[in-house]
């Protein structure tokens, strides 16, 4: 049954009282993300005029004169070549420490740490990572780093959100929707977008359309836009021609497109994670890899393309007003994505949305001027194609068609387009599904070990039935039940609801405790008046076998309940669910997602470095198994507690394949051994030649 039918009116007035509360916070994070989204754009001007100014920059930015960060192309032209070759290197050789020392989740695009946050960890985000983010991505972008800012700020709101809830001490669920309050925010601000803001918190970082959830992202959206839109004005984020379908046939055409962009941005994701192995492989400080990536992504600018740089708004604008030809777009498109791959791959900060925007515009408008080329009275100019690809680009990329169609349209205001974006984003997002089994966000997460499929929901009770904790045993009694007998079995019973039933086993109602103690004082007066029917509630919340817990568990949320009846679908009362029960399977529930997480991403990066620091003095490493190992068992071997040392798993040299030790499993020559201790304890199992 629907949860509002299943309350009395107080607890209707506490949910009423709860949504404000929400609502409330929703404008706290609009705020929030609007001045934060207009700061950080500010943070990246004075960073670009830093960079590609020096003194005279910076000096220009504080005086209003700076020109916008949204296109470098005729700032880095108007510099020397080594300055354009080593601005991006300076940049890097910034931000790898930062990140490195400070917070680590702020390198890379950001968007899944965000995800991951809020599946894993109920949305608890470390608080500086608001201020690293911010620094890193505006470094990042500002020296010419190919990434964007909306990556970034989705997760600088995110984090706002996070430690909003943190302090107010939200439960999970309600904190992970502040947290999609905050990046819905920060979207709807920097594009001027608020409907795609919403869409995209909802599709991208919550991936579940709850109404109770998307109403304060709403509102949260709404805010941040009115407010940016008071102080940087109310202009669609790319002024383009009105395009419109030349005649039906054209999706045709437009659908080819979306094979060509789900196609291409599978290649995007594979460049942008093979980048990250190679750097990964580099024998260098990790904190200095950000400025080699820097310098290579300088060496593309240097040799004639800083459309590679920044945002690259001003040249996807000249994609869409058909400003560019097709073999210079084909050449940007190549180089965005080796330069994107680069910055990203190597360290620096910033997002994937605005290059995927880059990359889509420079496929739709080659292709675009060729199909034009060929049938120039039925299909429209190259630009209109550069527009739809942007969507189908960062549909496959994303896995996210809605959020890509709502702002495209958003971003141009153009909405006799939208079939023609509707066809090529849900062709592409087709291509991407078949050929891939992940977005460029959730490869990020399972190439750590931790899992986002779309049948793992958010709420950790989602799904599991009622049956599991049903008690079966309630505290029954007939409605004719006296006032004694009542009192009697109160006394008997740790019970404090109990359910007042007809002779068929039907619920006529709830008997509370709490409310039946202000009759004690009168007890002797109407012990032989009052009877259960005199007594009980009708409008008492249940559930029924259907039902699952996290149905219960937003029941017990809204009230005092600490037991609620289970009904058959004959309205019988078949048993009882406990509060008590269904917090403790909660909290199992997020301690099993969080230890399943955290211990793949641990084994997942083991794989790739050979050691892992697990903090306070203590790693785990993969080694070759000593000699003194050889031939014995590890009960024989007693690591544990001769060394300090423990063996978590052998890795067979037969098969490659790991498993869990047993005592009697023996130690055979090229085995390896998974092994977590003290770094000085497992240091000194490599010399060991007899244990």
């Amino acid at each position: 049954m629907a949860l509002e039918a299943s309350m009395t009116p107080g607890a209707r007035g506490s949910l009423s009282r709860r949504h404000l509360f929400m609502v409330m916070i929703a404008i706290a994070c609009g705020v929030a993300g609007a001045f934060g989204a207009v700061v950080f754009r500010e943070l990246i001007e004075l960073s670009q005029a830093l960079f590609f100014g020096g003194a005279a920059g910076v000096a220009s930015f504080f005086a209003g004169t700076a020109p916008p960060a949204d296109d470098l192309v005729e700032i880095a032209r108007a510099r020397p070549w080594w300055w354009v070759l080593l601005a991006p290197a300076a940049g890097g050789a910034l931000v790898g420490p930062l990140v490195w020392y400070f917070a680590r989740e702020a390198k890379g695009h950001g968007v899944p740490e965000v995800m991951e946050a809020v599946a894993l960890r109920g949305g608890v985000i470390r608080p500086r990572v608001v201020v690293v983010k911010t620094l890193a991505s505006a470094l990042s972008i500002g020296s010419g780093g190919s990434v964007g800012r909306e990556g970034p700020i989705v997760q600088i709101g995110s984090a706002v959100g996070s430690v909003f809830g943190q302090l107010l001490r939200l439960p999970p669920r309600e904190l992970r929707t502040v947290v999609a309050c905050g990046a819905a925010a920060g979207i709807a601000a920097t594009f001027n977008a608020p409907i795609a803001g919403a869409l995209f918190a909802v599709e991208l970082i919550l991936a579940d359309f709850a109404a109770v959830q998307f109403t304060p992202i709403v509102i949260s959206s709404v805010v941040a836009t009115v407010i940016s839109r008071s102080i940087l004005g109310d202009q669609p984020a790319f002024a383009v021609p009105q395009y419109e379908l030349v005649s039906g046939w054209e999706l045709v055409p437009y659908a080819f497109v979306g094979v060509a962009a789900g196609l291409t941005g599978l290649l995007f994701q594979k460049a942008v994670y093979a980048s990250e192995d190679a750097f990964e492989w580099l024998p260098m400080p990790p904190w200095a890899k950000a400025s080699l990536g820097g310098l290579l992504v300088g060496g593309i600018g240097a040799a004639g393309l800083p459309h590679v740089f920044g945002v690259g708004y001003g040249s996807i604008t000249g994609a869409m007003t058909d400003g560019l030809p097709a073999l210079t777009m084909l050449a940007l498109l190549a180089a965005k994505i080796v330069a994107t791959s680069i910055t990203v791959g190597s360290g620096g900060s910033g997002g994937i949305f605005a290059p995927s925007l880059f990359m889509g515009a420079m496929l739709g408008g080659s292709l675009g001027s060729v199909i034009h080329a060929w049938f120039p009275d039925s299909t429209a100019t190259g630009g209109s194609y550069a527009l739809v690809a942007m969507a189908g680009f960062v549909g496959a990329t994303t896995r996210a068609p809605i959020t890509a169609i709502i702002m495209i349209f958003e971003l141009t205001s153009n909405y006799r387009i939208v079939p023609a974006l509707m066809a090529t984003c849900v062709v592409s997002t087709l291509v991407t599904t078949a050929l891939a089994r992940d977005s460029i966000y959730t490869a990020k997460l399972r190439r750590r070990g931790v899992s986002l499929d779309t049948d793992q929901h958010p709420d950790v009770l989602h799904g599991r039935p009622i049956t599991e904790l049903i008690d079966r045993e309630p505290e029954r009694l007939p409605a004719s039940a006296d006032l004694q007998t009542i009192v009697d079995r109160i006394v008997q019973s740790d019970h404090t609801e109990f359910f007042v039933v007809s002779p068929r086993g039907t619920l006529l109602g709830t008997i509370y405790l709490r409310e039946l103690r202000r009759l004690l004082p009168e007890i002797t007066v109407l012990r032989e008046v009052v009877v259960a029917g005199d007594l009980l509630e009708t409008d008492c919340p249940y559930v029924t076998e259907d039902d699952d817990l996290a149905q219960a568990m937003r029941i017990f949320s809204q009230d005092t309940w600490e037991e609620i009846p289970v009904l058959d679908d004959d309205a019988r009362l078949v048993g009882s669910v406990h509060k008590r029960d269904v917090i403790e399977a909660y909290n199992q529930g997020i301690l099993q997602r969080d230890l399943t997480g955290g211990v793949s991403h641990t084994f997942s990066a083991l794989a790739k470095v050979k050691s892992v620091e697990l903090g306070g003095g203590f790693v785990l490493q993969e080694m070759q198994a000593p000699a003194g190992f050889l031939g014995r068992s590890l009960a024989e071997l007693d690591v544990a507690r001769r060394s300090g040392v423990q063996v978590l798993l052998i890795r067979r040299h037969s098969d490659g394949s790991p498993r869990v030790p047993r005592a009697a499993d023996r130690v055979e020559l090229g085995d390896r051994l998974v092994v977590a201790g003290p770094r000085e304890a497992v240091e000194r199992l490599h010399d060991l030649r007899q244990l």
